[in-house]
């Protein structure tokens, strides 16, 4: 697990997947489309991404704001073992019916927290003019994105938490009505 290693570089996958997500924004924003704002978590892999992404539809990247509010899930204990470790010492983390975690990190997150450190986040940057470009990763873009569309909150994550998508794909979100963008063609849910 990544957690909190926030130099950990796109791999070659990922280096495929921010392109064609960036071709794929480009052609839903049509000629002169660029978002007012763009905004990442500071972790490089997504930094890398939006560079990538702001390449196709004529963005300066440097422009981006970095919050660490936008950062993926706190992994805590887990935090650089592999699935299979993890695995073998405790059993079954992940509820394969939706890709989340069925258990929470030891000394780590859940997604409770994940819903109020976004929320802060939109309570602060959220109603600002312009269209953002927000650029993060997947369990807390599902939180997110279950925030901005106003799905109830879900006992079992204590917060809204949205469908997965493939890893990779873009939505855009307007008055509460998520549109896909791109769907990532990535086996790893985001």
């Amino acid at each position: 697990m990544q957690g909190s290693a926030i130099d950990t570089p796109l791999t070659r996958a990922g280096f495929a997947q921010a392109d064609a997500m960036g071709a794929g924004l480009a052609a839903f924003l049509g000629d002169g489309g660029v978002p007012h704002q763009l905004w990442a978590s500071p972790y490089g892999r997504a930094l890398q991404t939006l560079a990538i992404v702001c390449e196709h539809v004529g963005a300066d990247w440097h422009q981006a704001r970095r919050d660490d509010r936008l950062s993926e899930i706190n992994v805590g204990g887990w935090d650089g073992c592999t699935y299979a470790e993890i695995i073998a010492r405790q059993g079954e983390i992940i509820d394969r019916s939706c890709g989340l975690f069925s258990v929470r990190p030891p000394q780590g997150e859940w997604y409770d927290e994940i819903a109020a450190r976004l929320t802060s986040w939109l309570d602060e940057h959220g109603g600002a003019d312009g269209d953002k470009l927000i650029i993060m990763h997947g369990m807390s873009s599902r939180v997110l994105r279950g925030l901005l569309t106003g799905i109830d909150v879900d006992p079992r994550w204590s917060a809204p938490v949205a469908p997965g998508l493939p890893q990779g794909s873009m939505v855009v979100i307007e008055n509460g009505t998520e549109r896909l963008v791109h769907l990532g063609a990535a086996r790893a849910p985001a």
